[in-house]
């Protein structure tokens, strides 16, 4: 995944981690193990010999007794750093994330170290909460384009900065995040524009303690409509100003209209393209509708996959 230039003026606006957002070095990884229940304290005796007879590290030593695995130890230094990601649990049951969540659960891989990157260009060129820039809307031209999984993944990489962080899945026409998430179906951004819920409708996302995902909901007949009304325009406003970072999944812009109706109310957009997939006429196309509804482009990136 590579990103095109952005032609904007640079604008460095960091977000303030929390003070929780701090290397926690009073909290020993035998400590955090242990608070998950993963190592006793007899365990820990042992590991701690073995450590210090052989000079290795304490995650080493547990590892090498057959005590925990490496994930364990990668959970642990996560919680020291406060450094939110998820661990696959092979013996969980249900509706679990999936593993397009790259950046959650491969803090390590290539694909993630560009997501960082991307997050970086973001905040020098877009990221503004005091001119109200922190809602993004996340577009491609056609479906197949990976413009959920950069939604998704470009969520994680905010979140895990310290920003709370908020993911609206406002493709109401083929949702994807639910399923990305693990989110089991039911209430969602179509239930609270249409006025069927006026419960929560957010969902925390465990192991992310600053990612919350707003799903798009059960699938309404008149799509369109509910992101065209009033209700849509205010839902944004009180979103912006409860999260540091608005980050919105949108449908197909050639194929629906939807996406200018997003991007109108949250100003503006990422477009996302795929090489070898999207054209460069249907991309200037769509670039061409955005700009006409008065939203900014702030970038535009390839995805090579």
């Amino acid at each position: 995944m590579k990103d095109s230039a952005m032609n904007m003026q640079e604008n460095v606006v960091p977000i303030e981690a929390p003070r929780s957002a701090v290397i926690r070095s009073d909290r020993l990884i035998g400590a955090i193990l242990a608070d998950e229940g993963k190592l006793t304290q007899t365990e820990i005796d042992r590991v701690l010999r073995l450590q210090r007879d052989v000079g290795i590290r304490f995650g080493e030593a547990a590892v090498q007794l057959g005590f925990i695995s490496d994930n364990d130890v990668r959970f642990a230094l996560a919680k020291q750093f406060d450094f939110p990601l998820l661990v696959p649990d092979v013996e969980a049951k249900g509706i679990q994330p999936s593993k397009e969540l790259v950046a959650a659960f491969a803090p390590f891989h290539p694909r993630t170290e560009e997501l960082r990157a991307l997050r970086t260009q973001l905040l020098i060129r877009w990221y503004n909460p005091q001119q109200g820039r922190n809602a993004l809307v996340v577009a491609s031209p056609e479906g197949a384009e990976g413009r959920s999984y950069v939604a998704a993944n470009l969520a994680v990489v905010f979140s895990q900065l310290g920003a709370r962080t908020l993911l609206v899945d406002a493709d109401l026409r083929k949702p994807r995040q639910h399923e990305i998430f693990g989110i089991p179906p039911g209430q969602g951004l179509s239930s609270l524009l249409s006025g069927r819920t006026d419960k929560q409708a957010q969902f925390p996302i465990h192991g992310l303690n600053r990612l919350t995902v707003l799903p798009a909901g059960p699938l309404p007949p008149n799509p369109q409509e509910l992101l065209s009304r009033p209700g849509f325009t205010a839902l944004m406003k009180d979103l912006q100003a409860h999260y540091d970072v608005v980050i919105i999944d949108s449908p197909p812009a050639r194929k629906y209209a939807d996406t200018q109706s997003i991007a109108y109310r949250a100003g503006d957009v990422l477009m996302v393209a795929r090489k070898d997939h999207t054209s460069v006429a249907s991309t200037s196309k769509v670039l061409k509708e955005l700009a006409g509804t008065g939203a900014r482009v702030v970038g535009t990136i390839v995805n090579a996959y």
